[in-house]
């Protein structure tokens, strides 16, 4: 539970330091602020406002596309369908449509009044008019931009740059430009409003107008699935919003119509066509039906078929007696001629000549008689004679006449089958004609009525493409939304002004915390290093402020100073085994300030009454002496306490001197220690300090003294100081807050856990004011009376 509370704690922590890594800079953020809300006042002064247009229409239902379509709907010619709004919405802000509309208002040809500031579009009452000879092709596709400064009613100034002498043309004179020439002509009702005025004209393609205000102009439908769609547009001039807007809808319906009368044009060339095709059809057709009744002989075959059956039915029923009486007259024939006497014949046989009939009745009558006679008297009677003569005359008239009627029944029976034949060849054959003539006659049937069908559609086409009405109603025709500009709005572009000045700030202190590998402070320090303890900290000091403190200074400075000293004794007095209080000061470079705090710590530490030695230890570098001098100490003692012309390196390198012949003394601010100054620059220092002298004088001091403080040689820079960090108690590690990289601290931190830094501190110096840790968040110079900054 203690580990969860420390965890939740160190979040909060960092998320405080995270949000006071920001605060602490709060005047440039305010300086920012302030900067951009003048840059956006500058820029609502300045800039062109925008208002709003604004139309509604909507889409009707084209029930006359329906019908349109329904010409061809039994052909599947073009389909059915209904509008789709969202088809509609696309169509009206095309380009094409946007196109259109910057040529019938002119607007890819701009007049704009150039001021000083601040210049104003012309776009209704214009002074003069463009007229370009060129063809529009080419006007259209081109880019120009020229200036004309407007002097009275005959002349004028024209340039290519408006910071080049005008040369002086008359009104309805041709220009040549790369476009082509160019005539101006003014118009004079406006003319005096713009009398020496610069004018920029500017001809744009017509395509980069059109698309410019294809992204500017916004449709939409009113709600979902409504067919009521809004349209608006910004622009700096509220009548040309206007006009573009009316002009959209009027092309879109103008489009629609013209559209409509394409596919009427489009239909009626179809059907035109398709009836030219098809009467070529029904007069080939009407030809090979007039051609097949003339080769088979027929006008009407079904009727031919009903009267040739009955012709048949009598022909045939004729041809039947013609046989019978031919059988009758011949089996006649064959009787009479083989009677050989006189016996009586056969009468009603069903003969149908009467002669024959009248001659056997006869016959018949003459036998009778005969045989009568022949009872009473012989054959040789006259009587009987005489009547055998009329017999056989009888006899050969009858066989003359069943001769020519068999003949003659002969005859009539074959021209009676000859004619059966042919009722029979035509009977039979009418079926096949009918077939034939019913295909000839069904082509005939389909391809009339399909004429007669497409003259009907062709004049129902003509009505309903005559009475075909706009896409669209106009709801509301274009209109200014508000009295109000909508661009700029002022607290947006307040808002927007101090978002980017808040921002700006933010970012350059996000961007310099990401490439920052510099150390602050102590608390970013004890986040690189965990178990080294880090003595304390020392604010920056100005140029002017004093560098050493004072007996009784309560400055910033000496209350760091001396939480620097209570944390060293709390290490010195740790250890009681020996007097434990030889102090190195080193660093990882030059210029990190380790002389500083070697110098100031020694005096914090003789404002305690204690006997304190401070020894230059860097002998290649001296900057102990110099740093005194600077500072314009007064010397006590001189010659009688010590040499000031002789040093470490002299110590170290003769033997003949002793100790108190390098010790000197030092009042500063009323406050007294002793110094050993670093001497003469040898030409070998890391021997000497090698040698066993170093380790006799540090011994030696350190029984005579409460604290030896050795001002080192930074370490990665020369070898001298690790040569005798053996002979220290407690190394003092300088870090330079905005200075000392934070990779520089692996060196010491790996030397440490070697063992070869034994007694390792850190401190941290030229920490910023806002940068200082735990003291500078809860105040320094406790007991002083401070004011707040708001109090003046």
């Amino acid at each position: 539970m203690e580990k969860n509370k420390r965890i939740s704690l160190g979040d909060s922590s960092d998320l405080s330091d995270l949000i006071k890594g920001y605060s602490k800079h709060w005047k440039w953020f305010l300086l920012s602020a302030i900067f951009f809300l003048m840059l956006g006042v500058l820029y609502l002064r300045y800039a062109t406002p925008k208002y709003k247009a604004a139309a509604k229409i909507q889409i009707l239902e084209d029930k006359s596309a329906s019908s349109e379509l329904s010409v061809f709907s039994d052909l599947d010619f073009l389909g059915k369908g209904q509008n789709n709004v969202e088809d509609e919405l696309e169509i009206l802000g095309s380009r094409s449509n946007l196109v259109e509309v910057v040529d019938n208002l002119d607007l890819n040809v701009v007049l704009t009044e150039l001021g000083n500031v601040k210049s104003r579009e012309i776009y209704s009452n214009k002074p003069f008019k463009v007229n370009f000879l060129e063809n529009d092709s080419i006007v259209n596709n081109s880019k120009l931009e020229f200036f004309v400064e407007i002097s009275n009613s005959t002349t004028f100034g024209f340039s290519l740059d408006r910071d080049t002498p005008s040369k002086i043309y008359s009104y309805g004179k041709n220009i040549p430009t790369e476009i082509g020439d160019i005539v101006i002509t003014p118009n004079l009702p406006y003319f005096n409003n713009y009398k020496d005025s610069q004018i920029k004209v500017s001809v744009n393609p017509l395509y980069v107008v059109a698309e410019g205000y294809q992204e500017r102009i916004v449709v939409n439908p009113a709600t979902e699935f409504s067919n009521i769609l809004n349209i608006s547009l910004e622009d700096a001039n509220q009548e040309k919003a206007k006009d573009i807007l009316n002009n959209l809808i009027a092309t879109y319906n103008n489009n629609a119509i013209i559209d409509k009368k394409a596919i009427a044009d489009k239909t009626s060339t179809f059907i035109n066509e398709r009836i030219k095709e098809i009467s070529s059809n029904l007069t080939t057709v009407d030809q090979t039906a007039q051609d097949f009744k003339t080769s088979k002989g027929v006008t009407d075959i079904q009727g031919e078929a009903n009267i040739a059956l009955n012709v048949g039915a009598a022909n045939r029923q004729e041809l039947e007696n013609a046989k019978t009486q031919l059988n009758i007259a011949s089996g006649m024939k064959d009787y009479v001629n083989s009677e050989t006497g006189y016996e009586v014949l056969p009468s009603n046989v069903g003969l149908s000549d009467p002669t024959i009939a009248n001659t056997t009745a006869k016959y018949n009558e003459l036998v009778l008689e005969r045989n009568r006679l022949l009872k009473s008297a012989d054959e040789q009677n006259p009587m009987i004679v005489n009547l055998d003569q009329q017999l056989d005359g009888l006899k050969q008239s009858m066989q003359s006449s069943l001769n020519g009627m068999e003949r003659n029944l002969g005859l009539q029976v074959n021209s009676l089958s000859s004619q059966m034949s042919r009722i029979n060849s035509k009977i039979y054959s009418a079926p096949k004609n009918e077939r034939e003539f019913r295909d000839i006659t069904r082509q005939q049937q389909t391809t009339e009525s399909l004429y007669l069908y497409l003259l009907q559609k062709r004049e129902e086409s003509q009505v309903t493409f005559a009475s075909s009405s706009p896409k669209s109603k106009v709801i509301d025709y274009a209109y200014q939304v508000g009295d109000a500009p909508v661009s700029p709005q002022r607290p947006k572009v307040y808002l927007a002004f101090l978002f980017v000045g808040l921002l700006l700030p933010f970012s350059v202190i996000y961007a310099n915390q990401l490439m920052d590998n510099k150390i602050h402070n102590k608390i970013s320090l004890e986040k690189l290093i965990n178990e080294v303890p880090i003595l304390a900290e020392l604010p920056k000091m100005g140029r002017k402020e004093e560098m050493l403190i004072k007996t009784d200074d309560r400055s910033v400075l000496s209350e760091s100073l001396r939480i620097l000293r209570t944390n060293l004794d709390y290490l010195i007095k740790s250890k009681s085994d020996k007097k434990n209080n030889v102090i190195f000061v080193t660093s990882s470079v030059p210029g990190e300030g380790k002389t500083f705090i070697s110098s100031n710590l020694s005096m914090i530490f003789a404002n305690t009454n204690k006997k304190v030695l401070l020894i230059g230890g860097d002998v290649r570098n001296p900057k102990l002496y110099t740093y005194f001098a600077q500072k314009d100490v007064d010397k006590i003692g001189g010659r009688s306490r010590g040499n000031v012309d002789i040093g470490l390196s002299e110590y170290l390198h003769d033997p003949k001197i002793q100790t108190k012949d390098i010790i000197n003394s030092m009042l500063v601010h009323s406050t007294t220690f002793d110094v050993i100054y670093s001497g003469k620059i040898p030409p070998n220092p890391a021997e000497l300090l090698m040698g066993d002298r170093m380790e006799t004088l540090l011994s030696e001091v350190s029984e005579m003294y409460d604290y030896v403080i050795v001002d080192t040689a930074p370490i990665m820079v020369v070898t001298d100081t690790m040569l005798i960090t053996d002979l220290a108690d407690h190394i003092i590690y300088v870090t330079r807050a905005g200075v000392t990289e934070t990779k520089v601290l692996e060196y010491p931190i790996n030397l440490w856990d070697q063992g070869k830094l034994k007694g390792l501190a850190f401190v941290v110096n030229d920490v910023k004011e806002s940068n200082l840790g735990y003291g500078g968040k809860y105040g320094y110079g406790y007991g002083k009376s401070v004011k707040k900054w708001w109090k003046f």
